[in-house]
């Protein structure tokens, strides 16, 4: 006789399983829309929605897009920004939370109120003194002023202090006792145990800096430093009647975030629950 047991689902499980896929559906109508869109033909007369879904379709749009446009030169330009901002990020934010996480000085606790009080206020709030002082140092319409305002994330900082406060100080104790220093304790000891919530957050400074639109707009005047977010508005303002070329700059916009997710999915889902402890 098998002793498997069928497991029946409750009247909660079942709602909210029906839940989630509504908004998995929700969720996933607009890319499923914007692809459909992006494999027609352009000027192709459409009668109804559902149009959108049948065939024929064709490719013909993403090689004008990727080789008679603008478009390259402001994927490339959100690339670099994206990986450069999450590359310093991933340099700065482990070292400062590591410090007052681990290590005991004067003024620890305030710094640390300091970086919750920076949650409290939205970017908004800071892009005319973020703006005064870039301009001041003359890094306005430039690489460095797309990448420098944005490394600095209080909540990336605070989820960083959350879980190297649950490192047991006996590891460091005993790195110490082996003759390790603060340098050699982090890099030896620390690092390899946020390895998964290093690549949560770089993840999510990558695709914060990937769709970031206001700062870019504020801070670049010259269209071959435009990124994606920027450029493809004014890309989409020329075809006001026809979505095909604008849907297609779209899903090119796009698919660097769903490789992405596809690839780290299990990183950020085991990321996420890691910062839900107690810290």
């Amino acid at each position: 006789m098998s002793t498997h047991k069928k497991r029946h689902m409750t009247p909660g499980g079942i709602i909210l399983t029906a839940i989630a896929i509504i908004l998995a559906m929700a969720f996933l109508t607009p890319i499923l829309w914007t692809a459909a869109v992006s494999l027609k033909s352009e000027g192709m007369q459409i009668t109804s929605a559902f149009a959108w879904f049948k065939p024929p379709y064709s490719i013909a749009a993403y090689p004008q897009v990727l080789f008679h446009s603008a478009v390259p030169t402001w994927f490339k330009n959100s690339l670099l920004v994206a990986v450069l901002t999450t590359a310093v990020t991933l340099i700065i934010t482990p070292m400062a939370a590591y410090a007052i996480a681990k290590i005991n000085f004067r003024g620890n606790r305030v710094l640390y109120v300091f970086f919750l009080l920076g949650m409290m206020i939205p970017f908004e709030a800071l892009v005319v003194p973020l703006f005064i002082t870039s301009n001041s140092l003359h890094i306005i319409d430039s690489y460095t002023g797309l990448i420098l305002p944005t490394v600095a994330s209080s909540l990336n900082f605070i989820i960083m202090v959350s879980f190297i406060r649950q490192v047991p100080n006996e590891l460091l104790e005993a790195a110490r006792l082996d003759g390790c220093g603060y340098w050699r304790s982090f890099i030896y000891v620390v690092l390899p145990l946020s390895r998964t919530i290093m690549i949560t957050i770089g993840i999510f400074t990558f695709t914060a800096s990937w769709n970031n639109y206001l700062w870019p707009l504020l801070c670049i005047m010259s269209n071959n430093l435009f990124t994606l977010p920027i450029g493809i508005p004014q890309f989409a303002g020329t075809y006001t009647t026809d979505y095909v070329l604008p849907m297609t700059a779209n899903m090119v916009a796009s698919l660097p975030l769903i490789i992405l997710f596809l690839i780290f999915e299990r990183f950020i889902v085991k990321g996420v629950s890691l910062t839900g402890i107690k810290g």
